[in-house]
């Protein structure tokens, strides 16, 4: 959500800031800005809209100089307008911040500050930090900036500069994520790597309450009391080419068709078919305490929390440990039960999702174990988690997250081989689940092969105002996610649903107008979900199926079908996801939508 650069060396600033921003928007965002020290003072350019606007205006009316901050803003206080977006300036234009994240205490503060004849022109919270940074300034900015977050409460991720100290760059995060790039002779500031990843691989991790500052002759990083820490340097190891579209006309449809690849990714090296299991390095935990766990909370947000419900199927048929699945949002506010034998499973695939990051923290207050399962390496839950298994996937810049979820749901499936296998499953059952999991990218690359069907059958129902999912199973999670992605990008309301739980509401909404998805692979629950596909046909829906074999109980039942490669029922939703996906990308490209900037959403929610 939002997004960071900076940038302090010997070149012209404003080229880089604007490509770094560019590298950015798939992150989500409603202005853009830029702060640039000019040699006389701070120089800004601000726009509402794409950063395309911002470039024409600083082509019409350049910036000079070396040192700058730039930023992308996703509207949280204040409407997404040109005095809204950031950089925020000081009355006497001596300072400029830009900020991710949410400050609190805002109203508090703004009141006092007013009280002492400080003058807002903003609605934002963020111009309360400029202000607090002004009234703190005596000295060197770092000294200031430090003044002013001890009284601010809140997330924040922070980039200032001032004409007043003019060769620095000081960043500060709290919640939202910030690294520092290391060049040769400069230095780089950034939300995210993929805007610095152009020109140097090497960064700085921010932690919570680090500060960095930055010159053209090196970087430190302090905490709040201006000790000096050490922050390992880490490397960036993919590359420029995975964050470009590489001939496909959106991010998201490039990750569609990457996921063989990224499946294969996660799998790789983590399968022991000589002992029908598999080996997670990264889950730090030892046979004994793996048995001693008596229960299972996973927790997770959006496509996530999906995700983590066909785990819970997965672990609970399995492995035979009971679950429960929790929104993030929910879990820390409704005083959950957790012990120090609960393995607490986060998901998130930028790993600083806040109420994510949030709900892992309370679980671990309460002493319970935690598992992160992340795509971004060096993320805060990849950090601050007990144990993890990364899904190296690559980036994925789509803000309908495709690879990131089918990479999860197998992430699970190995973490469960592992659990089942030292309980109650048996080898030949481990060795038929590893070999299901090996045959995945050949089965998904079967399905993006036949791309065009799902393609025609958009054409069909581009028009559509409403969608219904339905599934059982390990499977109506699956509905869940093809309905989001739907919604997500191409704003059709569309709803998923248990099959079964058709009866009790939704059957009512369903007419010939009505295009119903049904999620029927030939596992254990079909013969149920033909029952609720008879069911919508009898009221003249308009059914679209997703089926993995001839069925003759849904022979003239069926408008559209769509099969997928058979494999056992836990691995289902890998495969069905993909006709989903596409289902979804293809009608938005046809209604004209945004693909890969939906409107209002963000890439990384990083505010509660």
């Amino acid at each position: 959500m939002c997004g960071i650069v900076g940038y302090v060396g010997p070149r012209v600033v404003t080229p880089l800031l604007i490509e770094g921003l560019k590298r950015l928007e798939y992150r989500g965002y409603d202005s853009a800005g830029i702060a640039v020290m000019n040699g006389k003072g701070v120089e800004t350019r601000k726009v509402a809209g794409k950063i395309s606007r911002l470039e024409t205006v600083v082509k019409d009316s350049p910036l000079t100089g070396t040192l700058g901050i730039a930023h992308t803003r996703w509207a949280t206080h204040g409407a997404p307008n040109q005095v809204n977006a950031h950089p925020h300036l000081d009355e006497k234009h001596e300072i400029a911040v830009v900020h991710n994240g949410i400050i609190e205490n805002a109203s508090v503060l703004r009141r006092t500050l007013e009280e002492h004849g400080h003058v807002f022109t903003s609605d934002t919270d963020t111009e309360v930090l400029v202000h607090l940074i002004e009234a703190a300034f005596e000295d060197s900015l770092e000294d200031a900036v430090i003044d002013a977050l001890r009284q601010v409460e809140g997330a924040y991720g922070i980039a200032v500069v001032s004409s007043r100290d003019p060769n620095k760059i000081v960043a500060a995060r709290k919640g939202s994520p910030l690294l520092v790039g290391l060049g040769d002779g400069e230095y780089y500031v950034a939300s995210d790597a993929s805007a610095i990843l152009a020109h140097t691989r090497e960064v700085v991790y921010m932690h919570d309450g680090d500060l960095a500052v930055l010159d053209r002759h090196g970087y430190r990083i302090i905490d709040l009391n201006s000790t000096t820490l050490t922050r390992g340097v880490s490397k960036i190891d993919w590359d420029l080419a995975q964050i470009e579209r590489g001939g496909f006309a959106h991010f998201m449809l490039k990750e569609i068709f990457e996921q063989p690849q990224t499946v294969s990714s996660t799998i790789a090296g983590r399968l022991l078919l000589d002992q029908a299991t598999a080996k997670l390095s990264g889950t730090n935990l030892t046979e004994e305490e793996l048995l001693a766990i008596d229960n299972v909370v996973i927790t997770a947000c959006g496509t996530s929390w999906h995700s983590g419900l066909i785990g819970e199927h997965m672990l609970e048929e399995l492995a035979r440990i009971p679950v429960e699945v929790e929104y993030a949002s929910e879990f820390r506010y409704r005083n959950p039960i957790v012990t120090e034998r609960t393995l607490c499973i986060v998901i998130s695939q930028s790993g600083e999702t806040a109420d994510t990051l949030a709900a892992m923290r309370e679980a671990q207050r309460r002493g319970a174990r935690t598992l992160g399962i992340v795509n971004v390496v060096g993320s805060t839950i990849a950090r601050e988690a007990a144990a993890g298994i990364y899904l190296h996937a690559g980036p994925e810049i789509g803000v309908a997250s495709t690879k990131a979820f089918t990479s999860q749901v197998v992430a699970l499936a190995l973490l469960t081989l592992k659990l089942g296998r030292l309980r109650e499953v048996s080898a030949l059952r481990g060795t038929e689940i590893i070999e299901a999991l090996q045959a995945l990218p050949s089965q998904i690359q079967q399905i993006l092969d036949r791309h065009h069907e799902i393609e025609a059958l958009a054409e069909e129902f581009k028009r559509a105002q409403n969608f219904l999912y339905l599934g059982r199973g390990y499977n109506f999670p699956t509905a869940l996610e093809g309905a989001l992605k739907l919604k997500e990008i191409s704003y059709i309301h569309a709803e998923g649903y248990p099959a079964a739980e058709m009866k009790h509401g939704p059957i009512a909404l369903i007419d010939e107008l009505m295009p119903v998805v049904f999620i029927a692979p030939h596992d254990s629950v079909f013969d149920k979900v033909a029952s609720n596909v008879q069911e919508v046909k009898a009221r003249n829906g308009r059914v679209i199926a997703i089926t993995s074999r001839e069925e003759p109980s849904l022979a003239g039942k069926i408008d559209y079908e769509f099969r997928i490669p058979e494999t056992i029922d836990m691995l289902t939703p890998v495969l069905a996801a993909i006709p989903l996906q596409l289902l979804a990308y293809y009608i938005a490209v046809k209604r004209g939508s945004n693909v890969d900037q939906p409107r209002n959403l963000a890439k990384s929610v990083t505010v509660e």
